[in-house]
């Protein structure tokens, strides 16, 4: 059964009451049931109203001079609603977010339920995830078993080099994951739209790519979730072995590879993406840590 709670926020000094629910499935996916009541939404397409009104531009007036009357006479009243619940959607869902002390690690999949009635309160449900389930089994065993064919010397003979696929699986094979269905979703999305890109970029139609590679949009589909879940497992994978082995991003690593960008864009590019940056710094010494066992 979802958990019912009441999220209180304050707005323009007076008290409102926002209600909300949680579910979530099995493999981790929440969704978020919002109820806006309709004393704010109405407060909010009051105010939508006067930015109309003072932007309004009508024959006769100067621009934003023109009687309230007359301009209301003229608004679309679908574009304020869809104004005001811009407006409030990311409040309230922030609120729910709050109320039920959830962390989500992605942007919600918004869906209004039915019409924007006036006089009634709106529903919206958000469904997004938090990070996934991870329990790393034997894994430095495993990969010790990968890494140890690296370190036998044998003379006259070339030191086996260990492949990095190697390792990526045997870490693979000794994690399990919950994946919630949402961010699997959301990446093979990604994947379609790369690919997509790539496309027409060679000047062909999806179609034509998929009759070339012997598949359907189906089966290519089924070949990104399968990545994807790979994709995904290994992130988070590598995210807990480096919170176990305490393996961090010092400001000297992310000053470092600030200073070794090819390029001005590139380095303005790193230094306002710092907390990217210092997750993939982590992760590559996450890898270098596995590398060494």
């Amino acid at each position: 059964m979802p958990f019912k709670g009441v999220g209180v926020q304050v707005l323009s000094s007076a008290l409102i009451i926002m209600s909300s629910t949680i579910a979530k499935t099995p493999e981790g996916t929440l969704t978020l049931s919002v109820t806006i009541p309709w004393e704010e939404i109405k407060k909010t397409q009051e105010a939508v109203v006067e930015e109309m009104v003072k932007s309004a531009s009508i024959p006769g007036f100067r621009k934003g001079k023109a009687p309230k009357k007359v301009v209301e006479e003229k608004i679309d009243k679908t574009a304020v609603k869809e104004e005001a619940l811009r407006k409030l959607l990311p409040t309230a869902y922030l609120n729910a977010v709050q109320e039920h002390k959830i962390l989500p690690i992605i942007d919600p999949k918004i869906h209004v339920e039915g019409e924007l009635t006036e006089g009634k309160d709106w529903v919206f449900q958000a469904i997004t995830c938090e990070k996934p389930t991870i329990e790393l089994k034997n894994y430095k065993e495993n990969v010790k078993n990968i890494t140890a064919k690296g370190k036998i010397v044998v003379p006259g003979k070339e030191q086996e080099q260990v492949k990095f696929e190697d390792i990526v699986k045997a870490v693979l094979e000794s994690t399990e994951a919950k994946i919630p269905t949402i961010l699997l979703e959301r990446e093979v999305d990604r994947l379609l739209a790369q690919t997509l890109d790539d496309v027409k970029r060679l000047g062909l139609t999806l179609d034509q790519y998929l009759s070339s590679t012997g598949r359907n949009i189906d089966t290519l589909r089924a070949e990104y979730a399968a990545k994807a879940e790979g994709d995904i497992k290994l992130e988070f994978a590598l995210q807990k072995i480096g919170e176990e082995e305490k393996i961090v991003a010092s400001e000297e690593d992310i000053q470092k590879a600030i200073s070794g960008a090819k390029d001005p864009a590139e380095k303005k590019n790193l230094e306002n993406n710092k907390y990217l940056l210092a997750s993939i710094i982590r992760q590559q010494k996450t890898l270098d840590f596995l590398k060494s066992l």
